[in-house]
Formats: structure tokens, sequence, C-alpha cells
């Protein structure tokens, strides 16, 4: 099931998010999250109206999806950037693609123009999914992250709605 994200899902987010944070460089964040800051940054989402979903199995919340602004002046207000997360041992059988795909239906009920997924590289897994979903590749950056004790490539993939 996919549905809403509330405040109270915070806990079950940080659950799937901070391995990431602590175990890889697919985020830049160094620091785990609290579940009272997840639930600030979920209200966040909501309050400039735009989703962020998650996927449950079984009332086990599995995965998630958002959509923040991509820059904060007003003739930005039509793009957006994305983010997904899945839990790890939930990969590769096609719910990314599944949660992604919704969150990407609600973008384009809205006057959006432009998807961006920012991507750490490598991650041939999270780059095979953009580009299924019509992504495309349109910037690289290198060694914009420092994570570590390594330089991390950041490309940017976009969709056009």
């Amino acid at each position: 099931m996919i549905r809403n994200a509330t405040p109270s899902d915070a806990e079950a987010i940080c659950r799937i998010y901070n391995p990431y944070v602590l175990e890889t460089t697919v985020s830049f964040e160094e620091e785990t999250v609290a579940p009272d800051e997840m639930a600030r940054r979920v209200e966040a989402v909501a309050f400039v109206g735009l989703p962020w979903l998650v996927l449950e199995e079984s009332g086990h919340l599995v995965g998630y999806a958002y959509a923040t602004p991509w820059k904060t002046r007003s003739a930005y207000r039509h793009s957006v950037e994305s983010t997904v997360y899945l839990e790890r041992s939930a990969t590769g059988a096609g719910r990314g693609s599944r949660l992604y795909g919704e969150l990407l239906a609600e973008l384009r009920s809205r006057s959006l123009r432009t998807v961006i997924g920012g991507i750490a590289l490598p991650n041939a897994g999270s780059v095979a999914l953009h580009e299924k979903l019509g992504f495309r590749k349109v910037a690289h950056f290198e060694s914009v992250g420092w994570k570590f004790g390594e330089w991390v490539d950041v490309g940017y993939w976009q969709l056009i709605l």
C-alpha cells in the first residue's frame, strides 16, 4: 500500500534512512536523523504542498519517496527535486519503481514542469531506476562531497513532466 506520510511515520522513516547515512555515500548527511527532526521534515514537505509517500507491506513501512522545491527563488517554482529510499532488504523487487512511479504521478497532477534527481556516484541501482522512469542525465559534478575520507561525485538526472 502506498499512502501519504504523516509525522507519526518518522521513526520508521529514520529506520530506513539512517543506515544509508551511517554506511554509504548515498546520503551526504553524516549524522543520523532523530525522529522529531524527520517529523519536522515530513511536515515541511506537506506545508509547501508537495507529496511525501510511504510504501507499507503488511503494516511495515519499507520505503518512502518525496519531492522538495528545487530552489527557493520564485522562477524555480515549477521544478522539484525527488528522493526515494527503500529498506535495503526491500530493493531489487520493483518496489522502488512502483513507489517512485506513484510519486511522479502525484507530481504530474500539480503545475510542475521538471523533476530533478541527484545521485551520489557511483550508484548503478539508482541510475537504472531513474533512467527506467524516463529521467536523463544532465549534469555531473566531480568531487563535490567529502564522506568516509573520500571525494564523491554527484550526477543529476532530469525528467520533464
